[in-house]
């Protein structure tokens, strides 16, 4: 059920979700998104980037999970690089 929901609008509120500052990356705003599940950080994050003038956002939650927040905030961003450099703008539509 857990994943359900994240899929459909995140952690409900008081589940705890924190997201992390900013970070650049090739034109591309990134920001770890984590949220405990099952006693465990799943890695979860957004990608955001200006095209024509217009705000884009790309949520994405994968399966791996971490026992601590950090490590997963970590995963996160990798993640989310690794989605820029295999999909850049197309992960918009």
């Amino acid at each position: 059920m857990s994943l359900v929901r994240a899929l459909f609008g995140g952690p409900r509120s008081g589940e705890g979700e924190k997201v992390s500052e900013p970070v650049e990356y090739k034109g591309f705003l990134i920001r770890a998104a984590p949220y405990k599940s099952e006693g465990r950080y799943q890695t979860a994050g957004v990608i955001e980037r200006e095209i024509g003038g217009e705000r884009k956002e790309h949520r994405f939650i994968r399966a791996d999970a971490f026992a601590s927040y950090e490590d997963a905030v970590q995963f996160s961003l990798a993640k989310a690089r690794q989605l820029v450099d295999l999909q850049g703008e197309r992960m918009f539509g």
